[in-house]
């Protein structure tokens, strides 16, 4: 079973619906013991650092999902579910990060002048292959993307992936059960649904 965390930030149904039609069972859920009860994890989210962190720790699901990275079973963060992982962000006022991730979240620079923020598509530079999300996926497939802020590792080898606007940023994270995607795979078409359907076999 996949449980979906709900904290009322996340693009919740869209991601349901890509899961279940790849034949997984799902549940949304928005509480510590089903988090915890959970085969694998997805941490989605559109919105901002705070605002999501409040929530969070509202609900009382930060300990439970910090819990939940401990028992080794896989855990996918998606577009600000992925920066959430992270200790820090540019955007955050006040909150600090779960911390799950060494590293900060940083925002695009307007002097490329390219705009922000980053929406639409654009490619993959794939440089870790054995990535276990990125079986099938070739090197400079496109996603689709929607976000202002970017993360930052402090340790590089997590990057499993990284894109180019402005700047080369990480755009796939991988550690140990941990992944996450700055796109929406669930609006990425072919290449999402593989680096979904990873997932679910994992």
């Amino acid at each position: 079973m996949i449980a979906i965390i709900d904290y009322g930030m996340g693009n919740i149904h869209s991601v349901q619906k890509a899961l279940e039609s790849l034949g997984s069972s799902t549940v949304v859920v928005t509480s510590a013991e089903d988090v915890l009860k959970a085969d694998k994890l997805v941490l989605p989210g559109v919105g901002a650092f705070d605002d999501a962190m409040n929530e969070l720790e509202n609900k009382g699901l930060v300990k439970p999902i910090l819990d939940y990275v401990l028992t080794g079973k896989p855990f996918l963060g998606i577009c600000l579910g992925l920066q959430l992982f992270f200790e820090k962000s540019q955007e955050a006022q006040t909150k600090k990060g779960l911390g799950i991730i060494p590293g900060e979240v940083v925002r695009f620079s307007a002097e490329s002048g390219l705009k922000v923020p980053h929406m639409g598509w654009n490619g993959l530079c794939v440089h870790k292959k054995e990535c276990p999300l990125l079986e099938g996926v070739r090197d400079s497939e496109f996603v689709y993307f929607c976000h202002s802020f970017y993360v930052l590792p402090s340790d590089r080898s997590v990057s499993a992936a990284q894109t180019e606007y402005g700047t080369r940023f990480t755009s796939i994270v991988w550690r140990d059960n941990i992944y996450g995607v700055q796109f929406h795979p669930e609006k990425s078409q072919q290449t999402g649904m593989k680096i979904l359907r990873n997932f679910v076999h994992l």
